[in-house]
Formats: structure tokens, C-alpha cells, sequence
């Protein structure tokens, strides 16, 4: 019996590890064929030791874009690339581990660290206090950058952003809660390539809900990039590191000296208004907030026009502010 019940058993292993290194060579194949239909978009430059992904465009006034989790710069670059470059210097960048940028094997997906990489990014290009426009997970690693290094950051325009921890974890993304990350690298190369190919077209409306999505958006949109191993496990690591910071970070909010402005769409269903934008009025010194009626999570894209017209509005805010300054942690 014994001997039965251990032949069971290893045939079950051998099973297991035939359909995962079947999943794992599909994995690669899935990604390889997606990096050849979304080849990237910019070029690329080491930053404190990591190969970033960017695009550098245009002249005059710099603003640096940080894309949200799960997303890269195409989702910036998609509405709003050819609206800034013909009257800024714009810089996209993919975060590290998102897009085509690296992060390094055991480097910090928390927000101070990704905020660090920013300001080295900002201050290696040379640029001069910056807008830094930050779109939902975006937005909070733009305020890390501001936080911890204010001479990094002219003015603030976040677009529909996380602020501050939130209980409930969208339905959308809730498939990248997984805290181990011998687990999450198991996952990123067995299941979450099929995953996201059968689940991802309905995570993918609730994101851009109420609003469609584009036909194109796979594609222009770097949408596509998102079903790979590599994207899975990046975005996973920071859905996870993020709720180490957001309370340090609101405590110090009121410390922001630079102009801050917030656009947020009232029917949002994946970040929420009243937590993440109406409270921030209180918190920080002369923000603005401008909201879209109706509007979703994904306005650089849907409502482009006036995403422009508020990254406009805060671009001409930093000629009449004072170098920024912000209050140590805690103050």
C-alpha cells in the first residue's frame, strides 16, 4: 500500500512539474511576442545603478510624468505625448520593474525608494524644479519624490492618485495581492500570463470605467505589456510595499511648500475621491483640486483635454512659487 500510495505521489510531482514548466515556457513565449508587437518607445540611461526606460521630448519648461501600478509610460504617452512635447521638455519614464525598465534583484518596491529614483532621474537629466505629474500610484511616488527631496520638485499635478491607505483593494486588482515573493515569482511565471488573458479584459473595463476602452489601447497604450511575467511580479511588489508608507507620508503632507493640485473623476472605481482627493484640501497648504463630473480612473486617456488644461494650470503655478521646502518627517 505504502508503495502504491508513493508512486501516486511521484507521479503527481512529475504531473506538477510538467504543467508548470509548461506554463513557465508559455509565459516566455506570451512575452517574447508581446515585446515584439510593443518594442519600447524611448531610450535608456542608468540611474544609481538601474536601466530605466524614458523618453525625453520637446523643449522649455520640464515636466517628468510617473505612470500608476500595473501600467508603464504608454499610458501617459497614449493621450498625452503629443498635447505637452510641442510646449514643455516632457519626460516619461517607466518605473523600475514596469515597462521596460529594471529593478535590480532585491531592490525596495516602497514609495520612499521609487521617489529616490525619480529625483536621481530628475537631477542626473539636470532639470530644474520640475512639474512632476504623477497619475495614481503614480501619485504617490511623486509625493515621496516631493517629501523627500523638495529641491527636486517645482509643482505637484496628480492625476485621480492614491494619497493614503485605502481598506478596500479594487476588485480589478485583487489578483495582485500576493505578499511572498517566492510565491509571487511562482505565480508570475505559471498562472498569471493565463490569468490575465482570460480575467484581464474585465479588470481592464472596471479600470477605465465609466468610460470604454480605447480599440487601440493594447497596443498605443502599452496595454499589452501588463500580461507578462515580468510585469505581473513588479506590479504585485508594489501593491504590496505601498501601505508601508501612505500614514508616515499623509503625517507629512502639510509640510508641502510647492504648488499642489489634484484632478479627480467623481465616478472612480478604483480609487476613491472622497478618501484619496477631497481630504488632501485639509492636509496640504493651497492644493487645488479640480474634479471631472463622471469622470473615471484613467483621464490622461479619457479626458485628455482637460488633463491638459490642469497640467497647464499647475506648470504656470511654479513661476510664482518660492523654492520649495518641506518639513522633515514627523514635524
Amino acid at each position: 500500500m505504502l508503495m502504491i500510495v508513493a508512486w501516486i505521489l511521484l507521479w503527481l510531482v512529475v504531473a506538477l512539474a510538467l504543467l508548470g514548466g509548461g506554463l513557465a515556457a508559455f509565459a516566455a513565449w506570451t512575452a517574447a511576442r508581446i515585446e515584439k508587437a510593443v518594442p519600447p518607445i524611448g531610450s535608456f540611461i542608468e540611474v544609481d545603478g538601474t536601466r530605466l526606460h524614458y523618453l525625453d521630448e520637446g523643449e522649455g519648461q520640464p515636466i517628468v510624468l510617473v505612470h500608476g501600478l500595473a501600467a508603464q509610460m504608454q499610458h501617459l504617452t497614449y493621450g498625452l505625448r503629443e498635447a505637452l512635447k510641442g510646449k514643455y521638455r516632457v519626460i516619461f519614464v517607466d518605473r523600475p520593474g514596469s515597462g521596460y525598465s529594471e529593478r535590480r534583484p532585491g531592490a525596495s518596491a516602497r514609495l520612499p525608494a521609487q521617489g529616490d529614483m525619480i529625483a536621481a532621474l530628475i537631477r542626473k537629466l539636470g532639470l530644474q524644479r520640475p512639474l512632476v505629474v504623477g497619475h495614481s500610484l503614480g501619485g504617490a511616488v511623486a509625493l515621496a519624490t516631493a517629501l523627500d527631496h523638495p529641491d527636486c520638485v517645482g509643482a505637484l499635478a496628480l492625476v485621480a492618485p492614491l494619497t493614503r491607505s485605502q481598506e478596500d483593494v479594487p476588485e480589478a486588482l485583487s489578483r495582485l495581492a500576493v505578499p511572498s515573493p517566492a510565491r509571487r515569482q511562482l505565480v508570475a511565471w505559471t498562472l498569471a500570463v493565463p490569468m490575465t488573458i482570460i480575467g484581464g479584459p474585465a479588470s481592464l473595463a472596471q479600470v477605465f470605467a465609466p468610460d470604454s476602452i480605447p480599440a487601440d489601447f493594447g497596443t498605443r497604450g502599452g496595454g499589452l505589456l501588463g500580461v507578462r511575467p515580468k510585469a505581473f511580479y513588479a506590479a504585485s511588489s508594489d501593491m504590496v510595499a505601498v501601505i508601508d508608507d501612505l500614514d508616515d507620508m499623509a503625517a507629512r503632507y502639510s509640510g508641502l511648500r510647492m504648488p499642489v493640485g489634484i484632478l479627480y473623476g467623481t465616478a472612480d472605481r478604483i480609487l476613491n475621491l472622497e478618501v484619496q482627493g477631497k481630504p488632501m484640501v485639509d492636509l496640504v497648504p493651497g492644493l487645488v483640486l479640480d474634479v471631472v463630473e463622471n469622470g473615471g480612473h484613467m483621464l490622461p486617456i479619457t479626458a485628455t483635454e482637460r488633463t491638459v488644461r490642469f497640467i497647464d494650470e499647475m506648470a504656470g503655478r511654479i513661476d510664482r512659487a518660492a523654492p520649495a521646502t518641506a518639513s522633515p518627517a514627523g514635524a
